[in-house]
């Protein structure tokens, strides 16, 4: 019998010499070299042993000389045939290795260290278990009671059950290890090892039977339904506003799938929004959910992992990873708040959680369902041309009114003499609040307390020594911090370099709560930004804190503009609403409207009326005062318009090769090599516009300097391969030793 050839993905292959790799299999190996397992092979000239994933086996290779396979990692492959699949298709769309992919997919926990040894392995729990009938051992352990009552006792404990943990059996009867033992001995008792999973504490609610949909709803999830079992590959935008009730259309929608026998993916933008959707989502679901997201222990999410990939859960609630859990038999995918930047990977692969979901629904021929009260500009487009089927919920599911917003010009607050970051409107909605024993949740989007320490003598600023940003200041620990880097400093009594007064610029999330602590000094206040929920899981035990203790103000980022549902906030505060707006960006617009539009709905979701106070130095721009009334229909339709003019998504694609280095000159080198090789190789296609070199909005980051090259046109193979090989290009050419370059298609900044 000859030797069979395995197509095999090298992990330590490059980018610019990333391909499927012939090898070998040897005879005693090939019952176990199957598509999908992982294995040891020698690569380059030095046959160094590196990992790779067995893409698929054939029974001839193009080459004469074949390296073999050394070893095989798994006794069950890892990835499926589907999974494969998309492995390439990313390498292909997000320009990244097959390996790269591959790592985006697997747990952690499952890879292996350089020793060769497994990161995380199966939890084992030893056992027992009665060798005898129940009967029999009964009667034993009555003929033991007086001369050895411990083993009389573990008798009667395992009589009534198929098994127990010995260390439970043990302490539950207070019998010895030896007694136990004795028992093995005499073969009355054996012991085994079982495995169990690590699983997150999930705070489950009791049981509860499907919500009952009102109007809107029951004729949103008609037509999902029927589009969901209409056995063809579809997406579906479902538009709601804040407090509509999208997720009760979510919860009738994956429990017709889970009765069909099929399994379904739920993702929602950040980790602190998971607990608050797992409590709701297990009283209807139970222990068929499993939990992915970066939170977790790697032990647990190995567990989950595996949990997900036996069948043994069929629904996956989690972030921007869980859409490569290994479900089978897929039925639905649904991405919550769909228009979150954090479904954007910017680390490689750069992918979209969007455009894994899509390729996934197509190959398992089902559907995709984008929800939001806000949704990208570019879903709502492809909604409205047809590419996407649209549904809608106009009404709040409590048929509450929409919180009454009131818009404050802090131009007119300053010239009342009122310099602080707390309007005197806004003041006396929250003094009304505390009054009434209702809560406030106060937004800004930047954490710590000033955004700029600068002197008013000499206009010296603090500035990262290793970053283009100046440093922010921490009230906490009276320290400057950049928020790129992580280098800290203290700050000085005067300026360093004249000796002037020291003025404090800019406000963020701690200011906030000292100023609100000057104002109302008996009222508790909490905080929720990055600095305040560190810690695995203290997100969830900050807003379990906030409901249960009816604390009366929250400050926080954007951890609070969306998901949440707390019954007694009445008042939203957006303290700074012009933050977002100027971030050079074509996108920003968009942003604004979003974080406003979805704070403002945090309010009045339960019996009482909301109210919101926006306050702004341009009362009067479009962007606000659209938000303002909740209005997405006027700014989708704005915001198209100017999208048109600029041709920027969805009307062309963003391609974008960026160079990073330590030497500045170097970087933009490499920079103007590329845009030259794009013009060469793409010169004849129309309609694509090169912008840059030009340097990104934070320039330096950790001593190394960053620009970009930027393609605006409809992204297709030709452009993608063009791509592809100018950045292979630039990391072959030694003329650009010790610059890293990368390609990414829709970046976030």
């Amino acid at each position: 019998m000859p030797e069979r050839v395995a197509k095999i993905a090298v992990s330590a292959a490059t980018y610019w010499i990333d391909k499927p790799y012939d090898y070998l299999i040897p005879r005693e190996l090939a019952d176990l070299v199957r598509p999908g397992v992982r294995v040891y092979v020698p690569f380059s000239q030095g046959n160094r042993r590196s990992e790779g994933i067995v893409l698929a086996l054939s029974d001839s290779s193009g080459y004469d000389r074949l390296k073999a396979i050394l070893s095989v990692l798994d006794e069950e492959p890892v990835l499926s045939e589907e999974q494969i699949r998309l492995a390439l298709f990313m390498r292909d769309r997000f320009f990244c290795t097959v390996y790269d992919a591959v790592k985006a997919m697997l747990p952690a926990g499952l890879w292996f260290d350089s020793d060769g040894k497994r990161r995380v392995n199966d939890k084992m729990v030893e056992m027992a278990r009665l060798a005898i009938s129940p009967e029999d051992a009964a009667v034993i352990a009555e003929n033991k009671r007086r001369r050895s009552p411990q083993q009389a006792n573990l008798l009667d404990l395992l009589c009534s059950f198929e098994a127990l943990p010995s260390h439970e059996l043990m302490r539950f009867t207070g019998a010895s290890r030896q007694s136990l033992k004795s028992l093995c001995t005499a073969e009355l008792v054996e012991l085994y090892q079982r495995e169990v999973y690590r699983r997150p504490q999930i705070h489950a609610e009791e049981a509860e039977s499907l919500p009952v949909l009102n109007a809107e709803q029951a004729a949103a999830f008609a037509g999902l339904s029927e589009l969901a079992r209409s056995g063809k590959a579809s997406a579906a935008l479902l538009f709601g506003v804040t407090g509509s009730g999208k997720t009760s259309v979510y919860i009738h929608l994956i429990q017709e799938q889970l009765t069909c026998g099929k399994t379904a993916i739920l993702l929602v933008p950040e980790i602190a929004l998971t607990p608050q959707m797992l409590a709701t989502f297990s009283s209807h679901f139970g222990e068929q959910i499993a939990v992915l997201h970066s939170s977790l222990t790697s032990g647990e999410r190995y567990d989950e992992w595996k949990r997900v990939k036996s069948g043994k859960a069929r629904l996956v609630i989690g972030t921007r990873s869980a859409v490569f859990a290994p479900v089978e038999n897929l039925g639905i995918i649904i991405i919550d708040e769909e228009q979150e930047e954090t479904y954007k990977s910017e680390n490689s692969p750069r992918y979209h959680a969007r455009e894994i979901a899509k390729f996934r629904c197509a190959r398992s021929d089902c559907m995709l369902l984008l929800g939001s009260a806000t949704p990208d500009i570019v879903s709502r487009y492809y909604a409205k041309t047809g590419r996407y089927a649209y549904f809608a919920l106009h009404s709040r599911f409590n048929e509450q009114q929409m919180p009454t917003v009131r818009i404050v010009d802090m131009k007119r607050e300053l010239r009342r003499g009122n310099g602080g970051n707390i309007s005197s409107v806004l003041q006396e909605e929250i003094a009304s609040n505390l009054e009434r024993s209702e809560q406030s949740i106060l937004f800004i989007n930047r954490r710590g307390a000033h955004k700029l320490i600068t002197c008013g003598a000499c206009g010296f600023t603090y500035k990262c020594p290793r970053c283009s940003v100046s440093l922010t200041y921490h009230s906490a620990n009276n320290r400057l911090m950049c928020h790129y880097c992580g280098y800290s400093t203290r700050i000085d009594p005067v300026c360093p370099d004249c000796g002037g007064t020291l003025n404090h610029i800019g406000a963020g999330t701690q200011l906030i709560v000292e100023e609100l602590q000057q104002l109302f000094p008996d009222a508790p206040i909490l905080r929720m930004d990055t600095d305040s929920v560190t810690p695995v899981g203290s997100h969830e035990a900050l807003f379990e804190k906030f409901k249960n203790e009816n604390i009366p103000i929250m400050v926080g980022t954007q951890m609070v503009t969306k998901g949440l549902n707390f019954e007694n906030v009445t008042l939203v505060g957006v303290i700074s609403a012009d933050q977002s707006l100027y971030a050079g960006d074509y996108r920003a617009g968009e942003r604004t409207f979003s974080l406003i539009t979805q704070v403002v709905g945090r309010g009045g979701r339960g019996a009482k009326p909301g109210r919101a106070v926006i306050q702004t130095y341009t009362p009067d721009n479009e962007t606000i005062r659209l938000a303002a009334q909740q209005d997405y229909e006027a700014f989708f339709i704005s915001e198209l318009s100017l999208r048109q003019i600029q041709n920027t998504p969805p009307f062309c694609d963003i391609l974008t090769i960026t160079a990073s280095g330590q030497e500045e000159a170097q970087v933009v080198r490499a920079c103007r090599f590329a845009r030259q090789r794009l013009e060469q190789l793409l010169s004849g296609k129309k309609e694509i516009r090169f912008l840059g070199p030009t340097p990104l909005s934070v320039v330096k980051v950790n001593n190394r300097y960053r620009y970009r090259v930027q393609l605006n046109c409809m992204s297709d193979a030709a452009v993608r391969s063009a791509v592809s090989q100018t950045v292979i290009d630039c990391n072959t050419d030694k003329r650009f030793k010790g610059v890293a370059v990368f390609a990414d298609s829709g970046p976030l900044d």
